[in-house]
């Protein structure tokens, strides 16, 4: 039972791998410079200070041109090298000295640290990662967490708030048939998925803010919880 799930599990992973290896962009709700600005802005208000940041998962660079000029010292880190490349990219354009970037994933980042940071954060992340990965990542996060600082995992999918989000309820023009016809096109594709091994939903695993809650309280963090201002389906935790 257990082996299938894992395998099933693996399979994922695999598909995302392959999926973001050639990306060479986020994939924010908009790709325009002023609404990544101001999400930028939400997060760095959520970050509150702090020297050193770690950002995991790091993109295109997307948002950490603009933590940039906020710390002293950044690392950026991504498994994928287009991405990466991206983010090199928009960091000499602006000339920044005070940013490496890393290629790693969520399992082989930490033995490549050199030091320990003020923040750690992730921004759409963590709905790649299972339950199990989220408490592996959120305790090797801590050992490398200054003291009196913070890990701020952003725009973490709500499992009240995604499906709702996904049938069209939260839509200017919900109506009654609209949303079934999105309930029957969301089971065509979970059925196809699950015939073709893929995952069940691209954007990843939805997790509860309680599982979230129970981890971070056991490596001694209180959490705060926020919903996210530009995705309606999304939260950000506050781990301190």
């Amino acid at each position: 039972m257990f082996g299938g799930y894992e395998r099933n599990v693996s399979k994922q992973k695999d598909f995302w791998i392959e999926f973001f290896a050639n990306r060479r962009d986020g994939g924010h709700r908009s790709s325009s410079e002023e609404f990544i600005s101001m999400e930028a802005k939400e997060k760095l208000f959520h970050l509150d200070g702090g020297k050193t940041l770690l950002d995991f998962g790091c993109g295109a660079g997307e948002l950490l041109i603009y933590y940039t000029p906020e710390y002293e010292k950044l690392v950026g880190v991504d498994f994928s090298a287009s991405m990466l490349d991206e983010a090199s990219k928009r960091i000499m354009e602006r000339k920044y000295g005070n940013v490496s970037l890393i290629q790693a994933d969520n399992k082989t980042v930490w033995d490549k640290l050199e030091s320990s940071f003020d923040r750690i954060t992730a921004a759409g992340v963590i709905q790649y990662l299972t339950d199990e990965e989220v408490d592996s990542f959120i305790f090797n996060a801590s050992n490398y967490l200054n003291e009196g600082g913070k890990i701020v995992l952003f725009d973490i999918l709500d499992p009240r708030l995604y499906p709702l989000w996904k049938i069209g309820l939260f839509s200017e023009e919900a109506g009654i048939w609209k949303i079934l016809r999105k309930v029957g096109f969301e089971l065509k594709v979970i059925l196809s998925a699950s015939l073709n091994n893929r995952p069940r939903d691209i954007l990843g695993f939805a997790h509860d803010p309680n599982t979230i809650k129970k981890v971070a309280s056991k490596y001694g963090f209180e959490t705060i919880f926020v919903q996210s201002m530009y995705y309606e389906y999304k939260y950000h935790a506050i781990m301190y």
